[in-house]
Formats: C-alpha cells, structure tokens, sequence
C-alpha cells in the first residue's frame, strides 16, 4: 500500500469528494469527558429503552432537524455526548445523513489520533516496547479509517450489514489502538493521546455504530430507536430459517507456486514472496498461490490491499507454515507474533497447517491471525498454546478445520462460525500434572452494538490424547471451560457440539471476579457428549431458545449469502 502523510493510498473507488450534499459544520468544541469517566461510561450495560422517552408524533408534519437528532442519539450509549456533538449541525432530517455526519466525526478524530501517535513514534526511538505500540496503533488506525470510509460508502447503496460490520471492524481497531498504548503509558504524550481516543474517538464512533445498529433492526422510523440491546437483555434479531453453504471453490487456476530446495521448478521459495507479487486491491480476481509439500519457516502478511488471495497447500501436516515469535520477545506484543497475519478482505485458505511452536510456557504466541472480510478457511489446521488462534475483527468461515491450544486459544473480536471443526486441548504447563483451567476461546466484544460473537456448529471439543491422559488421571486438577469473557459484551454459543468429559461442569470461566458477567452471552443448544450436561451450568450461561437457533446460521449472522465466490 502507498502512504501519503500517514494516510493509505485506497483503490479509485474509495477515493470519493466529501459529502457535500449534508451541508452540516461540526463542532467539536465540547467539553471532554475524562478518561475515567469513558470507562465507567462504556462499563454500564444497556438499561434504558428509547422507547420510554418518545414524543407524540403529529400527523402531516415533518420532524425539525434537531428533533430527529435528539431521536437519533437515543439509540446511543453517550446521549449527551452525541447530541453535543451535533449542536452545530443543522438541515439534517434523513437518518441516514445523521448516521453520514457521525461517521464523518469518526473519521476526522481518526485522522486527529493519527497526528498524535505519530509524534509517539517520533519521541519512541530507544524504546522497543512502545516503538512497536505506537506502530501497531498506527496500522490499526489506518485499518479503522478503510472501514469507517468503506461504511460511508455503503450506506447510500443500502449496504447496512456490511456497514455494521464494518464500523464494528473501525470501533475495535481503535480500542486496540488504546489498549496497546496502556501498556506503556510512561509519557505524557501517550496519557494525552490516550484520553483522546477514549473520549473522543472510541466514543464517536461507538455513537455512530450504535445508531447504524439502530437503523438496521428498526429502520429510519427513529422513534423506535434506542440504546443496543443483546440476547442476554432478551432480544433477539431477526433470524429466517435456511443456511447457505461456504466452501473455498474448486477448480481454481493456479498463479504462482511455492515450493522448497532446488530442483522444484518453482520462482517462489517462500509464501511471503509469492503474496508480495498479487496485484493490490484483488484485481477484480482471485490471486491463487499453490504451496507444495514442505516446511515453510516464515512470517507471512498478507496487507490490507492484497485482497481476494488463496493459498492451497497439499494437505494439513504437508504443508506447514511455522514460526516461534512470542511475548517474550523484546518489543513483540501479542499482536506481532502471528506466524501468519492477514488484513487483505477475500482471503482463503485450504488444506495446510499453520503453527507457532512456541512452548507452553512463552505464554501468547499465535499462530494465525486474521482482519479479513468474508474469509474461508477449509481443511486447515492450526496448531500452538496459548492464543493459537486470533479472529481480530470482520467476519470469516471456518470448515473442517483443526484447531489445538490450551489458554484463550481461539480469541478475537470478529463474527466467526466454525462449522464441522476439531478443537483440541493440548497440555499447558511444563510440569502438567500439576494442573491448570483451560479456556478455549476468550471473545472480545466491547460494544453491544458490534454484530460479532463466536459460533461453533457441529463441533468436536476434545483433548490430544498427551492431554486426555493427564485429564483422566486427576481430572479434579485438569478443567477446561467453553470460555471467559475477554471484554464485557463477549459472545460465544456452541450448536450441536460434541463435547466430551474434560469440559467442566460449569461449562464457562470468569475473567475476574464478576467482569462481564452480566453483559455477555455464552448460549448451547442441543449439544451432546459427557460434557454437554447443563445442570451444573453458571447461571450467567443461558440456553439459546429453539426459535432463535437461525440467528446463528451462515446467512443470518455472517451474511454468507451474500459473498460472491469464484471457482
């Protein structure tokens, strides 16, 4: 991708004029909220319905700009900060042109944030640690400003999943922009930066997600908007009956081929070599690279503008795409030690294993990372301990896939179904026997208003044989849960799961204390196994109603429907 003062050089169609049709001036000269006050803020769950609050509408008259905004605000989590920032803004009825000028907020803040950190970077060079922060907060930044430009993009053309999904992808690249800069908060420009993103642009864009939200359960009858709501307050979307299969397509023409040691006939002796020569932005195709049989000891990144990339290999365990980075490595955070990280939107992948051999005691070490939009991943096996697999954002298709780690080892803030996968426990301590608490995933939603969660069909949960033989031998010490919250709105559900005996009783761990665990929702439906009895279930877990099963199926929640596939 090309840069130009920090900002991404996007394809033709992402390179719009501004909005002039909205005629609005924002202002931005509030008072800004503390940064404690964002976090006890964006604590509280959802308590207050808009519907509470309605004006009686009259017959014949059209609503004043400022009282569809303060409607429009009633669907957000910050109703005085939204309805401020609007104070200025004026011949605005739509809500669609409400939703435009509150991403367009967004996007100026973005830019505001990206000044800062850069003089972060500027002021970081002897220090690894917040080197790699600022970087990393820098690419999730630009990543943010694609999405929140793409959603502006796709309202117009009545895109409104894709915009959720994508301003849900912009939001959590902004909170990971934060959360990486706290932990080296030793300066005051990082304190100063810091409070900015909290206060205003996580919190803008959460404003402009919470109403995109709004209009897409609701409509643009804004009298019926109000604050997001989640399963676990009792509502539910709408979710018609019918699935729709995925599948890496076959038949695909290969264009490039990777294999190992002379004599192969090949151009490319490494995955990395062979993504770097794809045309950026997909090319209107997909880009096929065929890895031959063989040990591929590499990281590998796949950027946000090579799209629509396929890599086949010849078989899980044939060929292996490995690396060791860990957070034990100076100046790598857990975000930089994918063996394999991809961003480009399209990407597939079939029949490989993808691995980081860190050891059980490295702590987080992933081996496969991904950002990518409407992704596939078939045949696929990814092995490694803690943090094995790490689904950051958008939304992706996993089937038939093999999945081993022990600690929070599938973990992510995307909308991710696992369809007819292995998932396996591996042992977690160097001395073992000794014992441990297992988590398979740890979800990261932070925003009710993010259409993300896990979703496990038709799934096996089970241990590695090393791991069943220490369970079985003390299995008072060896407790492996379906999950914990990683952020407060975490969303996990198994349907129609096997899950054998090492899944505890309980079925679901704490984080801390009592984080999250009155906004999460952790649902099963009709699961078997000697794991898979509910009466011993904490009671922050729930049973997912039969009526609401669809919610939860290909074209409902990852809009499967709607990808289009080539063979």
């Amino acid at each position: 991708m090309i840069y130009i003062n920090n900002t991404p050089k996007y394809p033709k169609c992402m390179q719009k004029k501004p909005f002039h049709h909205l005629h609005i001036i924002i202002s931005m000269a509030i008072t800004p909220l503390t940064f404690i006050s964002f976090l006890i803020l964006t604590s509280l769950t959802t308590i207050t319905s808009a519907t509470e609050h309605h004006h009686p509408q009259i017959k014949h008259v059209t609503p004043s700009s400022s009282d569809q905004i303060r409607q429009a605000c009633k669907a957000t989590r910050n109703l005085t900060l939204c309805e401020s920032s609007f104070s200025r803004s004026s011949n605005i009825t739509k809500p669609t042109d409400i939703i435009q000028t509150a991403l367009s907020m967004s996007l100026n803040n973005i830019h505001t944030a990206q000044a800062k950190v850069q003089e972060i970077l500027k002021t970081s060079t002897n220090n690894p640690n917040r080197t790699t922060a600022a970087k990393n907060c820098m690419e999730h930044l630009r990543n943010s400003e694609y999405r929140i430009k793409s959603t502006l993009e796709a309202l117009p053309q009545g895109k409104i999943k894709d915009a959720r999904a994508w301003t849900s992808a912009g939001f959590a690249y902004q909170y990971d922009c934060w959360s990486g800069l706290k932990y080296v908060n030793d300066t005051k420009i990082v304190v100063d930066t810091m409070s900015f993103i909290a206060t205003f642009l996580i919190s803008y864009t959460s404003n402009a997600l919470s109403m995109i939200r709004a209009y897409d359960v609701f409509g643009d009858n804004t009298t019926l908007w109000g604050p997001p709501k989640t399963e676990r307050d009792g509502f539910w979307e709408k979710g018609e009956g019918g699935g729709h299969g995925l599948r890496v397509p076959v038949g695909l023409k290969v264009d490039v081929t990777v294999c190992k040691g002379a004599g192969g006939g090949c151009k490319y002796k490494t995955v990395q070599e062979a993504v770097n020569v794809a045309p950026d932005w997909g090319g209107g195709r997909q880009f096929v690279i065929l890895v031959k049989a063989g040990v591929y000891k590499e990281t590998v990144r796949v950027g946000l503008e090579k799209q629509n990339v396929v890599i086949l290999g010849e078989g899980m365990g044939k060929t292996l795409i490995t690396g060791d980075m860990n957070v034990g490595q100076s100046g790598v955070s857990t975000y930089n030690t994918a063996t394999v990280g991809v961003l480009g939107d399209g990407f597939m992948a079939s029949n490989l294993t993808f691995e980081n051999t860190a050891g059980p005691d490295a702590h987080q070490a992933v081996a496969f990372r991904t950002s990518s939009d409407r992704s596939i991943m078939e045949n696929c096996e990814f092995l490694g301990n803690q943090d094995t697999l790490y689904t950051n954002t958008l939304r992706q298709f996993f089937k038939s896939c093999r999945i081993e780690g022990n600690v929070d080892f599938i973990f992510g803030n995307s909308a991710t179904i696992f369809q007819d996968c292995t998932i396996l426990v591996r042992p977690r301590q160097v001395e073992a026997e000794k014992g441990e608490k297992n988590a398979v995933t740890a979800h990261a939603r932070n925003d009710p208003a993010q259409s993300t969660g896990f979703v496990f069909r038709n799934c096996l949960i089970n241990g590695t044989k090393e791991y069943m033989k220490l369970y079985n031998s003390n299995p008072k010490v060896h407790k492996t849960f379906l999950g914990r919250p990683w952020k407060d709105f975490s969303r996990t559900v198994f349907i129609g799961c096997t899950l054998e005996a090492l899944i505890a009783p309980e079925g679901w761990m704490p984080w801390e204390g009592d984080f999250g665990l009155t906004t999460l929702y952790y649902g099963e439906y009709n699961n078997t196994g000697k794991g898979a009895d509910t009466t011993r279930r904490v009671e922050w877990s729930s049973q997912i109603p039969h009526k609401h099963v669809n919610v939860y199926d290909i074209t409902n929640f990852i809009q499967g429907d709607q990808w289009k596939l080539r063979s």
